[in-house]
Order: C-alpha cells, then structure tokens, then sequence
C-alpha cells in the first residue's frame, strides 16, 4: 500500500510540474511570438529555445522556432527543428511546408518537392498551396539549371554573352544621346533571343537598365516627345524579348520599383503603338499560371478600367486586352478581387459598356460579357450579378436592337449576352421575379432570328426565367410560345430540344391554354410521344411532365387510343432512371391516362401494368 501511494504521489507531483512547464512554456512561445512579429528573429530563437527547456515536447515551439530560423537564413537548423516537431506530431503541416523551404532554399529540390507532396497526402484541401510550393520549386530549379548553363558557356566564350555584356555596359553609360540609348536598346533586344540570352541578360542585372537616368526620364515622362516614345518602344520590345517563356525573368521585371504603374501609364498614354507593345508584354504574362499571379499583385481595380477601355479600339488592341482578361478569369484570386469591387468597380464598368454598345468594338464587347459570363463560375460573384437591376437593365437594354442590329458585331453581343444571362437565371431571387416579362418578351422576339445560335441560347433563357413568374409565362404563351417550341422539337436538334421542352413543362404547368395549344398543334401528342423515347433522362420527365398536364383536358386521353402511349409510359414509369422524375411523371400520366379514358386500361392489362398503375395512382392523387 506504501509503494502505490508513493508512485500515486510522483504521478501527481509530476503532473503539476508538467502543467507549470507548460504554462512557462506558452509565455515563452508569446514572447518569442513577439518578438517574431517585430523583426527581432534572434531574440525570438532564444524564447522558443527556452520554452523548449522548459517542455521537451511541443511542437508548436520547434515550428515556430525553425520559421525564425529561416529568417536568418539558417536552413539546417529549421530542418533540424522540423524533424523534431514531426517526432512530437508526425501530421503537422507547417513543419512540412517550413522544411520544404528550407530544402528549397538549400537547392535539394527533389527533398523540397517530398515535403509538398507530404503536406497533399495529410491535407488533400491544400491542394492550392501545394500547387503553389512546387510551381516555386520547379521554378527555382530552372533557374539555377539555366545560369549554370549560361555560365559554363560564358566561359567558353559564347558570343551572345559577350555582346550582352557589351550593350549592357554601353547603355548604362550616363551623358549619352537618348538615340544612342534607343539604338543600343533595340540591338540588345535582337541579341535577347533565346533562353540562354535571357539568362545572361538576367545575370549581368539587364533589369537595372532603369537606372540610366536617360532610359527611366523617357520611360516615366508624361506627355513623351518622338524620341522618348521611340526609346519606350525599344524597351519594349527588349522585355517582350527578355519575359518571353522566362517567369524568373517576369518576376524581376515587376519587381523593379514603378514597372507595374508606369506600364498601366503607358496603357492609358493614347500612343497605339505603346498600348501595343505594352499589351504584348503584359500577355506574356497572362499566358502562363505564374505569369498570371504576378499580374494580380498589381492594382486590379485600375488595370481592369484600363482593359475594358480598350473595347472602344476599333484594331487588335481590343482583342489583346479581351485576351488577357479571359486569361485571368479562371485565377481564384482575379475572382476574390472581383467578388470584393464588384459594386464600386466591375459592375458599373460592364454596365457602361453594354449601355454603349453600339458605339464600342463589338467583338471585344462580346469578349468582355464572356469574361462577366467565366466569372460567374464563382457563386458568390453570380449571386451579386444576379441581384444587381442595373446589369439586368444594362443586358434588356443590349437586346433592344437598333440600326446595327443585323450586323456580325452586334449579333457577337447577343450571343454573349444571353449566355450571361442563362449564368445568371441560375440565382433566383426578386430581382429576377421583377423582369422576367421584359427578360422573356425580349427572348421570344429572338426566337425568329436567322442565327440558330442565338435562338438556342433564346430558348434556354425562357426555360430559366419562366418560373420566377406567372405573367412572364402569360405572356410569352399569348406570344406564340408553344407553336415555337413544337417547331423545335419536330426540327430536333439537342440542346435547343431540351429546352424547348422545358419551356412547355412550365407553360402547361401554369397555363391551361398553354395545354389547349399543345393539344391543337401537336395532333396526336406525337411530337411528346416521341420524346418519350429519347435517351436523355431531363428530356423524357419534362416529356412525360407536358403530357400529364395535358391530360387534364376533356378528350386529350382519347386522342390517344391505339397509339404506344401506354407502352411507353409503362416502360419509363417501371424503369430504373437515375432521375425519380421520370418514373414520377410517367407515373402521373399514366395514372390520368387511364382515370380520364378507361379504354386504355385494357391495354395495360395485355402489358400487365397493372401494378405499376396502382403503385401510380398516389402521384395522381398527390398531383
């Protein structure tokens, strides 16, 4: 009894050191904490190392205590401090994350990558800053394969080397004409050429050409003269030379202090000869992922103002900044800034442009509305967008037509439009329930349109839009609707049949006379007869949906004697659809079928279908 409570009376004392450890270790971690955050990285080192006197085991000290030593550039310890945080918590991501770039900064890339990969396998959601860490890495290895490679042979005496050192040298020699500049700029760009020679120009700081007071006095200068324009165009053309394919060399270029502002400047200067050349750069850019997060640390609210404008440009500097825009909608983070300007920037900005749009260059107008479109990819942008009455406004107002409205240009919009406009429809809310009879009377006015595109994108509209509105389907029935719709499906092509049949499962949802026309221009049922047959399963239920409704009308189910109605009603009511709707509506309109027109019970004796009759008559009922 002794021995027990004298080990009962350590594990207690123990106990309570641990906990009084602990709580020393933790102010340590704060104080080391702090001192972190102000720049203080040795002082931090020395409160974490006392913290882990005081506790052996924590982790968090170890992480925190390898980040500070990153900070000094100490790469083996953080490793070692690393391993020791994964002997403590064998899952801990930051230890991962730290030691990979510890391994990167020591130039062991294929360690560095295993860290990465390490970080997916605990934590699959971090696929995004994965694929960030090792786009670093694979970028860092490159680099130092291509200067190895550029050094070796500059030693060997390569020629590009030489007069890249050469130009280098005279250009930032001060007190010279600004044609020499220009002239040594332009030879410098032809010698630029290959990825070797964008090493070179990188390792023998080309980058700090700005620093030539001639060279940077032209390069900012407000209102430039010929000769400063000839020099700014020279040195684009050097860096279109330099980037091109090169993001170790796109990353440096805006890393030198104003780049990123003067080439928005220059955007905006009015010269089109800059606006193309700084185009042609920025695209550089937009054509690969890393090229692209470089552009979207640059002042996203202006650079968009500045894009947008360009739809006004009637040559192909409308469709080089339709381009690059299209190439950044896709980027998580292009749709994060959106999302937070929208009101203040984007949305007044596209709402402008489509209140002109006759006046713009209307293929990159209908480049701009696919990129409003890409972006509503993003749920919380559409939901916004969806919102907003001044774009419904600004997209009724694009629609209404005009002098210009046969031409290619306009038609490009329409097309554009409507596709934003089905994105849109996927919301519903108020907004959308307050101009659907304009949104649906526009569309149906498009459905007589010679472009088979516009007509498809037409009809998904009123299948979208219909049901946030009684009127609008009102409306579009007194239109001519449901003969529209027939004429669609009798002519049958795919995607403008699907929603075709949508638009008359809704109209004869809410609308008896949208049955009474079904029923006078579709004798026999023929046309929903032969939907049932199709292999697509929305097709068959909206089908099969329309015919129910149908046959609530007085002879409706008499029509119907002696066709394969009740076989194929039987067959999709008893089939294995993964849509229930099918079997549900089969279901009902088998149920009506032969509650309105008992004759047609006989045929489902001789298919024994009776069960599924009975199984049916509770959707009747319910419906």
């Amino acid at each position: 009894d002794g021995f027990l409570a004298a080990l009962e009376k350590d594990a207690k004392e123990r106990a309570q050191r641990r906990r009084r450890n602990e709580q020393l270790a933790n102010a340590l971690k704060e104080q080391g904490n702090e001192a972190f955050r102000a720049g203080e990285f040795a002082l931090a080192i020395q409160r974490y190392s006392e913290g882990l006197q005081r506790l052996r085991d924590k982790q968090e000290l170890y992480t925190n205590r390898a980040q500070a030593y990153l900070k000094l550039c100490e790469y083996e310890k953080a490793i070692s401090d690393c391993e020791w945080a994964l002997k403590c918590n064998k899952n801990c991501l930051k230890a991962y994350f730290l030691m990979g770039k510890a391994h990167l900064a020591l130039q062991h890339f294929t360690e560095a990558r295993q860290c990465y990969e390490k970080m997916l396998q605990i934590d699959p959601r971090k696929e995004n800053l994965v694929k960030e860490c090792v786009s670093e890495a694979r970028l860092e290895e490159k680099r130092v394969r291509d200067e190895g490679r550029a050094e070796r042979e500059g030693q060997a005496g390569n020629a590009a080397a030489l007069s890249i050192q050469e130009l280098l040298q005279r250009i930032s020699s001060p007190g010279q004409d600004i044609l020499y500049y220009t002239g040594g700029i332009r030879l410098l760009a032809g010698v630029v050429n290959s990825c070797t020679g964008q090493t070179f120009f990188r390792t023998n700081n080309g980058f700090s050409i700005l620093r030539n007071e001639t060279v940077r006095g032209a390069f900012c200068a407000e209102n430039k003269s010929p000769a400063e324009v000839e020099l700014c165009l020279s040195l684009l053309l050097l860096w279109q030379a330099a980037c091109a394919g090169n993001e170790e060399n796109q990353r440096l270029l805006l890393a030198q202090a104003g780049v990123g502002a003067q080439l928005a400047e220059l955007l905006c200067s009015g010269t089109p000869q800059l606006q193309r050349e700084t185009l042609a750069l920025i695209a550089l850019y937009s054509e690969s992922e890393g090229g692209r997060r470089l552009l979207l640390t640059q002042d996203l609210s202006r650079w968009l103002q500045i894009l947008m404008a360009f739809v006004k440009s009637t040559d192909a500097r409308a469709e080089s900044a339709m381009n690059i825009l299209s190439d950044l909608t896709g980027e998580e983070r292009f749709q994060r800034q959106c999302r937070a300007m929208l009101c203040t920037d984007v949305l007044p900005l596209f709402t402008q442009l489509l209140g002109c749009g006759r006046q713009v260059n209307q293929a990159a107008l209908a480049r701009a509305l696919g990129v409003l479109g890409s972006l509503c990819a993003d749920v919380g942008l559409r939901a916004q967008l969806a919102h907003s009455r001044e774009c419904w406004q600004a997209c009724l107002q694009l629609l209404d037509g005009g002098p210009a409205a046969s031409s290619a240009g306009y038609q490009q919009c329409v097309f554009a439009v409507l596709g934003l406009m089905m994105n849109l429809l996927l919301e519903s809310n108020g907004t959308i329930q307050d101009f659907a009879v304009p949104i649906s009377g526009r569309c149906l006015a498009l459905l007589n349109h010679q472009d088979g595109r516009i007509v498809t994108r037409a009809t998904g509209v009123l299948s979208r839009v219909l049901p946030a509105s009684s009127s609008a389907v009102e409306e579009v029935v007194r239109g001519g609707v449901v003969k529209k719709m027939l004429k669609f499906l009798k002519a049958g092509g795919r995607l403008t049949s699907s929603y075709a049949i949508k638009t008359l499962s809704i109209c004869t949802k809410s609308s008896r006379r949208a049955q009474e026309e079904l029923l006078r221009w579709d004798k026999r049922f023929q046309v929903l007869l032969k939907l049932l047959e199709s292999g697509d399963e929305l097709t068959v239920g909206n089908a099969a949906f329309c015919l129910s409704q149908c046959l609530l009308l007085p002879g409706a189910a008499s029509s119907l004697l002696g066709s394969s109605v009740v076989q194929l009603l039987l067959r999709q009511a008893a089939g294995d659809a993964q849509r229930t709707s099918v079997q549900q509506n089969s279901a009902i309109a088998l149920g009506r079928l032969c509650v309105a027109e008992p004759r047609h019970v006989h045929q489902l004796r001789k298919l024994n279908g009776l069960a599924i009759l009975n199984s049916s008559m509770k959707y009747v009922h319910s419906s």
